[in-house]
């Protein structure tokens, strides 16, 4: 595995090195020994899965209050999705930044994100699915969200009109957290 430090601080684009011959492809998702090298979180308590019917779906951007901060790694199943992470730690010297990128099940990266950083997803092709560790339980009490749109962020989203749920289309600007 390759661990490559992101523009946001503490966070990583974890490369997988894989096998690949007529039958297939084998590669390591996760490694405690290369997590715990980097100082990376190596306990995560819960595996979630997103299934995403239709191209254009955007869920985020989302993250768990403290004490139940999550740290989270990503990576596409299947289909196609830009990848977001924002970072809303009050005295991290990246606030307010964001990064993005396209991870597809053909490009052996994920994403390392540390709490206090918001996570969002636009899906870039029908029946997209998105694989999560989270070093933390889900405590709905401590859910939070700002607006995928919000202009102080300045994502440049690739898809315009996006599909998203009435929750996430209610969410704070970030000015309103």
């Amino acid at each position: 595995m390759i661990v490559e430090r992101l523009p946001i601080a503490g966070a990583f684009r974890v490369m997988t090195e894989g096998h690949i011959d007529e039958r297939g492809r084998f590669f390591r998702t996760f490694d405690a020994g290369i997590f715990r090298a980097h100082g990376l979180e190596t306990n995560f308590v819960q595996r979630s899965s997103s299934f995403n019917t239709r191209r254009g779906t955007l869920r985020g951007l989302h993250w768990q209050a403290d004490p139940h901060g999550e740290t989270k790694t990503v990576r596409c199943t299947r289909g196609a999705i830009f990848d977001v992470l924002v970072d809303l730690r009050k005295g991290s010297p990246t606030f307010g930044k964001w990064h993005g990128e396209e991870l597809t099940p053909d490009t052996p990266a994920m994403l390392y994100i540390p709490k206090g950083c918001a996570h969002g997803f636009q899906t870039l092709a029908d029946a997209s699915e998105i694989y999560y560790e989270i070093s933390t339980a889900y405590v709905p009490q401590a859910a939070r969200g700002v607006r995928y749109d919000d202009l102080t962020l300045g994502i440049r989203w690739p898809l315009a009109n996006p599909i998203l749920s009435d929750r996430d289309r209610q969410l704070p600007l970030v000015s309103e957290l």
